[in-house]
């Protein structure tokens, strides 16, 4: 599984460095059930996805939801576990983040994204 640095290229801030990549039928149904908790700059990205829930998660999440041009559709702060979150025809892929990471970056809906390999 390949790592990216995820960077929001509108607020000129870096989201993650140590994002890693979920594009498999396996590795995106596993997603990060199971999984210790997220330490900062840490993330996962599953493409395709136009949903998530968090079941068998032992902590919040911050979830991006992405269009086909990398622009943020929806920020969701602190998903709670044990939640399903809502369903975006528009959304491409998503990327799952430690709690506190869209406010510390100022991330929001139609900031531009870049993926860093």
């Amino acid at each position: 599984m390949s790592v990216l640095t995820v960077r929001n290229a509108t607020r000129d801030q870096v989201i993650g460095t140590k994002i890693r990549e979920a594009r498999t039928f396996l590795s995106r149904g596993k997603g990060l059930m199971f999984a210790p908790e997220l330490e900062r700059g840490e993330g996962l990205i599953i493409d395709p996805c136009s949903s998530i829930h968090t079941f068998f998660m032992r902590f919040p999440l911050d979830v991006l939801y992405m269009n086909r041009d990398n622009a943020v559709i929806r920020a969701d702060q602190r998903m709670k576990p044990w939640r399903i979150g809502p369903v975006f025809t528009g959304s491409k892929w998503v990327i799952e983040l430690p709690p506190g990471t869209i406010e510390a970056t100022g991330t929001e809906a139609g900031d531009r994204i870049e993926l860093i390999r």
